[in-house]
């Protein structure tokens, strides 16, 4: 065997999107986020010298596939490909289509890893069957079996994901087998929804294939960031905030900001000034300013590369987040309002 032989890196990405009839006033815009979304990974697989490779999937009640294992530099708009319908929701079906149809693919040569997203608005009515009308929910039963059985015999190298409409909707996705990390919920009721919905998956594909430099083939935890950064990372590509120009409070109990800003000596409540530290799942809407900060020596770090080093390059509006595990570093996101909640054990930075 040769000792030169390559062993590149081969992502294989199936996006599984919801066309059932609720899908109808998104579908002009979701065919252009999708697009974007493909642009990023393209530009995040070049930037990285990866080979990434994506299915598409549409689903009502039933599910087509509408490209497989295409090279992300060749493929088509979704103009023209993808059309909302008038059917129910085949969730579980769906899902599994996709992951078993990636389970064909030949893994012996190159470092495979496998990413599966799912986009829905509603839950699961359809699998097995059409039960728009005659409501028998009887037939669900070998299917739920099904996925949860998948779901638990996923390999290592295998991440699924999944974004839905509401909290009720999150649960039912973990009753299914979806890891609570990769979980996020959207809003389905309105245009800005989906561009935010498709800015979230955009992130979180950048912080998988940044993983996959890192040995990170597979996650439990994708939306989440800044655990795919290191401490070298931020020094190359921010700007070092000075010492002077800063302080970090820390937050023992529960309290909303503006107080508790003013309840410390030398500093003042001032609008755009104040920057959490990201725990919970938040919205960060695209004129947030970000700052990361070395948990050693409190040094702070920001810029305009901020949000790509932390969501991806180029990925617009708004992003739903959480703060990955990284043990050397934290992230901070700016705030504009004066009743903002700060959670105990966590850290707030005020730009002076």
């Amino acid at each position: 065997m040769s000792a030169n032989k390559i062993q590149h890196k081969v992502n294989h990405v199936a996006l599984v999107v919801d066309c059932s009839g609720s899908m109808r006033p998104h579908q002009s815009q979701l065919i252009q986020v999708v697009d974007e979304f493909v642009a990023g990974l393209k530009a995040e697989s070049d930037s990285l010298g990866h080979e990434t490779r994506i299915s598409l999937y549409s689903f009502d009640h039933t599910v087509e596939n509408l490209v497989w294992d295409m090279d992300v530099k060749h493929l088509p708009s979704m103009r023209g490909l993808y059309q909302v319908n008038n059917g129910a929701t085949a969730l579980i079906e769906a899902s599994l289509k996709s992951l078993d149809d990636l389970g064909h693919i030949w893994e012996e040569y190159g470092e495979h890893s496998f990413l599966q997203i799912v986009v829905t608005d509603g839950e699961e009515n359809a699998s097995g069957g059409d039960r728009r009308h005659d409501g028998d929910m009887a037939i669900l039963g070998p299917w739920l079996d099904k996925i949860t059985a998948k779901m638990r015999g996923l390999p290592g190298h295998w991440t699924s994901a999944i974004l839905v409409p509401n909290s009720l909707a999150k649960r039912t996705a973990q009753n299914y087998g979806f890891p609570a990390g990769n979980i996020a919920i959207w809003d389905a009721d309105s245009q800005k929804g989906v561009e935010e919905a498709i800015g979230t998956v955009r992130a979180a594909a950048t912080s998988f294939l940044r993983g996959r430099e890192q040995g990170v083939r597979g996650t439990k935890n994708l939306f989440a960031v800044g655990q795919d950064i290191s401490v070298d990372d931020v020094r190359a590509n921010l700007e070092p905030i000075p010492a002077d120009k800063y302080r970090l409070l820390k937050v023992d109990k529960e309290v909303e900001i503006r107080p508790f800003v003013n309840s410390h000596p030398g500093v003042t409540y001032e609008r755009g000034s104040c920057y959490y530290q990201l725990g919970a799942r938040a919205q960060v809407q695209q004129n947030k300013e970000v700052i990361v900060v070395e948990k050693d020596t409190d040094r702070a770090y920001t810029g305009d590369a901020a949000r790509s080093l932390l969501f991806g390059t180029d990925v617009q509006g708004t992003v739903s987040v959480k703060a990955g595990n990284n043990p050397k570093l934290e992230v901070y996101v700016q705030s504009r309002s004066v009743n903002r909640k700060l959670k105990p054990k966590t850290r707030l930075l005020i730009m002076l």
